[in-house]
């Protein structure tokens, strides 16, 4: 519990959460750019190449290792940012979430009105109805999610599990049961394009907001960080390990986990 955001949180009428990796390591999600982060780990090719579209298209194989070995993560909960964000959500104060995780905590946490600019890896589209499952109303996958997999070919879909599975057979590719194209989880690589209306109701929720929340982003990823300059309301609230770009327009700056900032149970000392 910090004071000062409880001030905040107490007077706010319309709150914006806009989220990055940072909200999900202290449910034991490793992040990207901090110190222990994805991309500060040695492998063959750099964090970035290999998830981008060439990689892909040109280390198919490899592409899959990785995506199997660090971007599918199984039996991680909310924290209790997630959990304060969804309570907020309740209490009719937070008008929606924008993350930048594929992890889909926020609706575990319970949260209905969530933005995913990068998709989800606990839902299929189309198939299981898992986003209804986990409480989510609205949601806008602006790249993908890896729990939706297609035939690049014929468009089949497929599950998260069949990506998986696909380890053990050959050369590790999965290939459609159908037509025998590739399966391709349903994210937007490096080098690939946007959707447009999901920036567009991201940036939506953000401009009619009063109170915006930024928190476990470095702001190093446009568009998306980009989505800040959209925000015209009285008070920006930033919580991040390390220092942001944002930190100059904030009211209020707290450099620490935001699970600990959010908790409103625990006191916490600054």
């Amino acid at each position: 519990m910090v004071p000062a955001l409880e001030e905040i949180l107490r007077d706010t009428r319309s709150l914006v959460f806009f989220g990055g990796a940072g909200v999900s390591t202290e449910s034991g999600i490793p992040d990207f750019r901090s110190v222990d982060g994805l991309y500060h780990q040695k492998f063959k090719y750099p964090p970035e190449t290999m998830l981008s579209h060439t990689f892909y298209k040109t280390h198919t194989a490899e592409f899959y290792d990785f995506y199997r070995q660090k971007l599918i993560v199984h039996g991680a909960k909310p924290n209790a940012a997630h959990l304060r964000l969804a309570k907020l959500e309740r209490e009719g104060k937070c008008k929606a979430v924008v993350t930048q995780n594929i992890d889909g905590l926020h609706q575990k946490a319970g949260s209905l009105n969530v933005l995913e600019l990068h998709g989800s890896v606990w839902r299929n589209f189309c198939i299981d109805g898992l986003h209804q499952a986990a409480g989510s109303k609205v949601v806008y996958e602006l790249h993908g999610s890896t729990l939706r997999n297609y035939c690049t070919r014929c468009g089949k879909f497929y599950p998260v599990s069949f990506i998986e599975e696909a380890a053990g057979q050959g050369d590790g590719v999965p290939r459609c049961t159908e037509c025998g194209g590739i399966v391709k989880p349903d994210v937007v690589l490096y080098e690939e394009g946007l959707d447009e209306a999901t920036m567009e109701n991201a940036i939506k929720a953000i401009s009619v907001a009063d109170t915006l929340i930024v928190g476990g982003t470095s702001l190093a990823v446009y568009p998306a960080a980009g989505l800040l300059r959209y925000f015209c309301g009285e008070t920006l609230v930033v919580i991040n390990k390390q220092p942001t770009p944002a930190d100059g327009m904030a009211n209020l700056i707290l450099n620490m986990p935001i699970g600990q900032a959010m908790d409103e149970n625990t006191p916490v000392s600054l």
